[in-house]
């Protein structure tokens, strides 16, 4: 039996503030945005190329907005990514490196697989973390 994560709920304080940064800024479609009333909004919004989606909205949580620290988004190129984002402007780190023991040495010019992350916040404060897998063939 497969079991697939679809959809994470990150809390946001304004909707549309989050929607612009997300569609806008970091690139996500926008599958979904429905109302009911003024007390509950679902904004549903996919990564390009992602199976996974995240939601914004009202009335979705009880989570405090910006409380959600080192989501995960993967790219193979994350120097190609970096440049995307810092276009759309972005504030996005330098990209910095943990080597094979698991120490951060932030210039390693092997870029390993799951070894190369940056990070940002979206406007409440809700850590990204961006990680570069794929780069390295598989044997």
């Amino acid at each position: 039996m497969d079991w697939k994560l679809e959809l994470v709920i990150v809390p946001v304080s304004d909707v549309d503030r989050a929607k612009k940064f997300y569609t806008e800024q970091l690139g996500f479609a926008e599958d979904v945005d429905h109302r009911a009333g003024d007390s509950f909004r679902v904004v549903q919004l996919t990564p390009p190329g992602s199976a996974c989606s995240i939601t914004i909205g009202t009335g979705l949580t009880t989570s405090a907005p910006g409380s959600y620290q080192g989501l995960h988004l993967v790219v193979n190129d994350i120097e190609a990514a970096r440049a995307e984002l810092v276009e759309r402007g972005v504030e996005v780190s330098e990209p910095f490196h943990f080597g094979a023991q698991g120490k951060q040495d932030g210039v390693s010019p092997n870029r390993g697989d799951y070894e190369t992350f940056m990070s940002l916040e979206d406007p409440d404060g809700n850590n990204w973390q961006i990680q570069e897998v794929g780069r390295t063939p598989k044997k």
